[in-house]
């Protein structure tokens, strides 16, 4: 008797580790969401900076504050870095090898776009402009990856069809 009992809290428990990794990942999911939103806000707040601000020269360089865009585009490239990190520690969590991969490298984008950024303000660098526009393009693909790896798995056709077989015999 206590064999069933210890099988059954084993099948129970493996149930229950799987929808717990299923929350994980879906957890996962979303966040990957919220990043690539965010992205294509910073890319829009960049873009209306680079038509309609004043650019930096090399003897003129622009405080990060200096214009409600550019201080609203610094602080939504702070906050994708806290979600960044917060994305690796739920790949980290989840214990998923491939997000773990794209949420680092996701990361390591935003940070690059980061100093990009920070050294283009200085210094007006096209170089710098080109980093920050590279970064952006591959953190947008990590997290549009993520989105479709972590996509739900969608039912399979042929497990519908015996439960309509059934329900047809049965009428």
């Amino acid at each position: 008797m206590s064999e069933t009992h210890t099988a059954t809290s084993s099948a129970s428990g493996r149930r229950a580790a799987g929808r717990n990794q299923a929350v994980r990942l879906s957890r996962l999911r979303r966040s990957s969401l919220g990043a690539v939103v965010m992205l294509i806000i910073q890319f829009i707040l960049g873009m209306i900076y680079n038509l309609y601000g004043t650019a930096p020269t090399s003897k003129k360089s622009i405080g990060l504050f200096s214009s409600p865009v550019i201080a609203l585009h610094v602080i939504l490239g702070i906050l994708l870095f806290l979600a960044a990190v917060a994305q690796v520690i739920r790949a980290v969590g989840a214990r998923h090898r491939l997000t773990i991969w794209l949420s680092a490298i996701g990361l390591v984008s935003i940070i690059g776009a980061g100093f990009s950024g920070l050294g283009f303000t200085g210094s007006g660098a096209a170089s710098a402009s080109l980093g920050m526009s590279l970064a952006f393009a591959l953190a947008l693909v990590c997290y549009i990856g993520l989105l479709v790896v972590l996509a739900p798995a969608a039912a399979p056709a042929h497990a519908a069809a015996p439960a309509d077989a059934q329900r047809s015999s049965t009428t």
